[in-house]
This record gives structure tokens, C-alpha cells and sequence, in this order.
């Protein structure tokens, strides 16, 4: 018998596997086609203080090995999630649950941390640190260590539970960000978000999307995430949650050699609702493949 099971951040998950924010809703919707709790565990939609609507149509691109995303995390607000989306998620999912912040400001980080870490169904707090920075010139907090720090600290402040920082790929130097985040608090690393993309269409001579670019995901970006969780991994000794491209058990096997403690599948579940649940049920005959006991021994295995 294999075992599948890990640690991230104090909390035991019977497999590593887990559907990334943005791509499986709430849970619930995902849950009328299969039983959700076979996962380790999921990061819910990108929710912020208010509601959003998000961005203009058209959203999404689809381009070779990925697509294109620019949905604007339209979400109805922190209070309606906890309100109407988590009550009904605490129906068909017993596990603890992941939530995925974002904000524009550091106070609206801090405040939708502070409200969702009250909720007995989040055991981690996400932080989306790769939105504009509203007060400091439209650039993203995580491009800057110092800014990515100051979320942090505020988020920690306020909230008592795990809090897990997700970094943004498009910078020069993601280690020196990470390691910030270490430094200021934070209790693991998520990495790495989409990175920039956008097409053209040529009939029309314009950009596809709406908002001209968006989050390039899909298999194509994973060598990037594998070489960028390699790096953070030799940086900190807080826990990775790595994604970026990941659609089988070998690729959640990679990522875990490369640091991971625990891998998110994202633009997967949008091509295939069973994604996850495959990847699951194909775990252990991987591991007993490529001789794996406990997958808890691989984590970084590749240095």
C-alpha cells in the first residue's frame, strides 16, 4: 500500500491534490458530478471585499498546450460568500477548504482575511497577491518583495490560521519575494499564478480579449513553474503549494520532486470536470511505478 497523504501548514490532506482557484467554483457545482471529497482539498473562487462584476466579454482565448484568461475575479463579495456560497460547499465537502483572497488595497486584503478566518470551513487563507495595487500606481503587490511583505504582515495580523501566499510568475526575481513573504509571516508559498499573455485574432486585426491581455495557463507554463518552485524551494522552509500546467499523477509527482508539498490543477478542470478526480484515482499506480512508498518522502527530492 502507497501512502498519499501530506502536511500543508499543520493541516494532514489524503492526497496533494487540489483544484486551484478560479477553476472549480464553489465546490458544489463540481459536486453534481462527482463526490468531491476524494480531493485533498480546493482553493474556492477569487473572493474580495465587494462584489465584482469582473471584466468585459470576450474573457478567454484558447491558444495551443493553454489558454487565456481575463475574467477580473468577478465574485459576489466576501460577506455573500459567506453567507450563501459556504453553506451550501458545507453540504457536499467535509474537509477544510481553501479561500482565495484578493484585493486592491492592503485594508481590503486584511478585512476579507479577518472575516473569512471566523469561518469553521477555511482551514487556509489564500492571498492573491498578484492584483493591481490601486494606491501604489496599478502595479501588482507581488511584483515587489517590500509590498508583497506589507500584505502579509497585515493579513497576519488579523487572522489566526494558515496563510499562504500566492505569487505572481511575472517578475524578475520570485525568490527574493518569497522569501519576503517568509520573512514577514507568511506560513507557505502558492506559486505560480498565470503568467501574461494575449492573442490576436486575425480577421479582425485586434486583440481576442477584451481587456487586450490576460492569465496564460495550461500545460505550456510548466516548466516554468517547476523551475521557479525549484528555486523557492532552495530559498524557504515554509511549505509550496506548486501548480502551473498540471493535468496527470506523474505531473503532480514532478512538481512534488521539484518542492511542492501539494499541487493545484487549474485550466485541467476546465478542459475535463473529472480532472481531479482521475489524477487521484491514477496516484497510487504512478507511485508504485517509479517505486514511491509515501509520497511525503519525495518533497523536493529532486535537489
Amino acid at each position: 500500500m502507497v501512502n498519499t497523504k501530506v502536511e500543508l501548514c499543520g493541516i494532514t490532506l489524503d492526497n496533494p491534490v487540489i483544484p486551484a482557484s478560479g477553476t472549480f467554483g464553489f465546490g458544489y457545482e463540481f459536486a453534481e458530478l462527482y463526490d468531491i471529497n476524494c480531493l485533498g482539498t480546493f482553493s474556492f473562487k477569487g473572493t474580495t471585499k465587494d462584489a465584482r462584476f469582473g471584466n468585459p466579454t470576450p474573457r478567454i482565448a484558447e491558444c495551443d498546450a493553454g489558454m487565456i484568461n481575463a475574467v477580473g475575479l468577478q465574485n459576489p463579495g466576501v460577506e455573500a460568500v459567506i453567507n450563501n456560497e459556504l453553506p451550501k460547499l458545507k453540504a457536499c465537502f467535509n474537509k477544510p477548504v481553501m479561500a482565495n483572497v484578493s484585493g486592491f488595497a492592503i485594508e481590503d486584503y486584511a478585512y476579507t482575511c479577518e472575516m473569512l478566518d471566523k469561518e469553521e470551513q477555511v482551514g487556509w487563507l489564500e492571498v492573491n497577491v498578484s492584483c493591481p495595487n490601486v494606491h501604489g500606481g496599478g502595479m501588482s503587490f507581488g511584483t515587489s518583495p517590500e509590498a508583497a511583505a506589507e500584505v502579509t504582515k497585515a493579513v497576519k495580523a488579523v487572522t489566526k490560521k494558515p496563510v499562504i501566499i500566492k505569487l505572481s510568475p511575472n517578475v524578475t526575481d520570485i525568490v527574493s519575494i518569497a522569501k519576503a513573504c517568509e520573512e514577514a509571516g507568511a506560513d507557505g508559498i502558492s506559486m505560480i499564478n498565470t503568467m501574461l499573455g494575449m492573442r490576436i485574432d486575425l480577421k479582425t486585426k485586434k486583440p481576442v480579449i477584451a481587456n487586450k491581455m490576460g492569465g496564460f495557463s495550461g500545460p505550456a507554463i510548466k516548466p516554468v513553474a517547476l523551475r521557479m518552485v525549484y528555486q523557492v524551494y532552495d530559498a524557504v522552509k515554509i511549505p509550496i503549494v506548486g501548480m502551473g500546467g498540471i493535468s496527470s499523477a506523474e505531473d503532480v509527482i514532478e512538481m512534488m520532486l521539484a518542492g511542492a508539498t501539494a499541487v493545484q490543477v487549474g485550466a485541467a478542470n476546465l478542459v475535463d470536470p473529472f480532472a481531479c478526480r482521475d489524477i487521484i484515482n491514477n496516484l497510487p499506480a504512478v507511485m508504485e511505478k517509479y517505486g514511491i512508498k509515501d509520497l511525503k518522502d519525495i518533497i523536493g527530492g529532486a535537489h
